[in-house]
């Protein structure tokens, strides 16, 4: 049928990097949350759970209810700041269910942790941009090149999405230009 996507070739081991990467991003900014929300624990949650999948766990109901009680957490968050770093550790459970479909709206689920953790640090910093940037640098050092290979296996991320969408279009170029290893 015209227009549909591709599949990507996904084995499990790749969406465990993946989910591994999206995890370690999410994790630098939950004290972010924590902060604003103290006893509320469902985005560490939601991070544990995928360090559980990336480490070799199932990937189920459990890990897709923890990414949604993560959502729920970033809704009663009373920053901006906070919000984005639930969303980050949405993200991260969320990585697991990467789909095997050759679209540029895939790259979400590899980089959206990332993306979201450093617009948290953005806001913290009162919006100052250049304090994502030094956050995608470090980013960068958190992709294995297992991850990278993963992503390239896929579209460049699509426009739009406001902040975060152009931090995720700025991650995917840094990593996509990457030398590659073999």
């Amino acid at each position: 049928m015209a227009g549909e996507a591709s599949e990507v070739v996904l084995s499990k081991q790749d969406l465990r990097e993946v989910t591994a990467f999206a995890a370690a991003c999410a994790e630098v900014v939950l004290e972010i949350f924590e902060a604003d929300q103290p006893d509320d624990s469902r985005p560490r949650e939601a991070i544990g759970a995928a360090r559980e999948f990336a480490q070799g766990g199932e990937r189920g109901k459990s890990l897709r209810d923890t990414a949604s009680a993560a959502l729920k957490a970033a809704r009663s968050a009373d920053t901006a700041a906070a919000r984005e770093a639930a969303w980050a550790a949405m993200s991260a459970a969320g990585a697991a269910y990467l789909h095997p479909l050759a679209q540029a709206t895939q790259v979400k689920h590899i980089l959206g942790a990332g993306a979201y953790a450093a617009r948290a640090a953005e806001l913290v910093a009162d919006d100052d941009r250049s304090v994502g940037a030094a956050h995608l640098r470090r980013t960068l050092g958190r992709a294995t090149p297992a991850v990278v290979d993963v992503l390239r296996r896929f579209p460049t991320a699509p426009g739009g999405g406001g902040r975060v969408g152009e931090l995720i279009r700025l991650l995917d170029a840094d990593l996509r230009s990457l030398p590659r290893t073999e």
